[in-house]
């Protein structure tokens, strides 16, 4: 299981939230369904040889489900907080650009610079927050894999498999010879949940006290 969310650095997951939730709101009219695909007709399944998708496995298991729910609760917690700095950054440099005229130009470069300070900060811990979600999803999805590998050799043993072929690379066998739905149904009696938090990356992002509020 890929993540979808994980395209860019948290401060562009920002603006791709931001972008996604207009176009929801512009989203056009449903084309038009596409034309039946004609069914299918296999040759016999061959004895011994099963297929196996882990990619529909980890997707449809209730602990991958449970994974991807957790990793998007994480990813809007992410967009929240930095949405909220990169807000107050804008209502900064909006009031700095309306005090322009009564400034001297030392005071205006002075307080610019900070502004600037803030800006860069923001941009680094906008990478770093991309940097533990992308963290979060390896380690949780490696607790995933590891409960799915006992899974797939017990349903490769109760099927007879002889050969085991990973369906991606698969361009058409008979559904006979796939193992998936087997798997699924014991890696679901083997774990269907996991609960995990964001993790944290040890690391002091410069500038980074900027972006906490003054206190008065």
């Amino acid at each position: 299981m890929t993540s979808k969310f994980l395209t860019a650095t948290a401060s562009g997951l920002v603006a791709l939230a931001m972008t996604s939730a207009a176009m929801a709101q512009t989203a056009p009219a449903a084309a038009p369904a596409a034309p039946a695909v004609p069914a299918i007709t296999h040759g016999a399944a061959l004895p011994g040889v099963c297929i196996f998708s882990s990619q529909r496995a980890v997707g449809a298991s209730l602990v991958g489900q449970a994974v991807d729910a957790r990793l998007k609760t994480i990813i809007q917690q992410v967009n929240a907080e930095l949405t909220g700095e990169r807000t107050a950054l804008d209502t900064e440099a909006k009031a700095l650009d309306a005090k322009r005229a009564t400034l001297d130009q030392g005071t205006l470069e002075q307080q610019a610079a900070a502004l600037q300070v803030k800006a860069n900060a923001w941009q680094r811990k906008g990478q770093q927050r991309q940097k533990e979600v992308e963290a979060t999803e390896q380690k949780a999805l490696s607790r995933v894999y590891q409960e799915l590998d006992p899974a797939i050799k017990q349903v490769y043993q109760q099927r007879t498999c002889g050969l085991l072929l990973d369906r991606e690379s698969v361009l058409l066998a008979n559904p006979a010879m796939d193992i998936t739905d087997g798997v699924v149904a014991a890696l679901n009696a083997r774990i269907k949940t996991l609960t995990f938090d964001r993790e944290r990356l040890d690391q002091q992002i410069p500038g980074a006290q900027a972006l906490q509020p003054t206190k008065k």
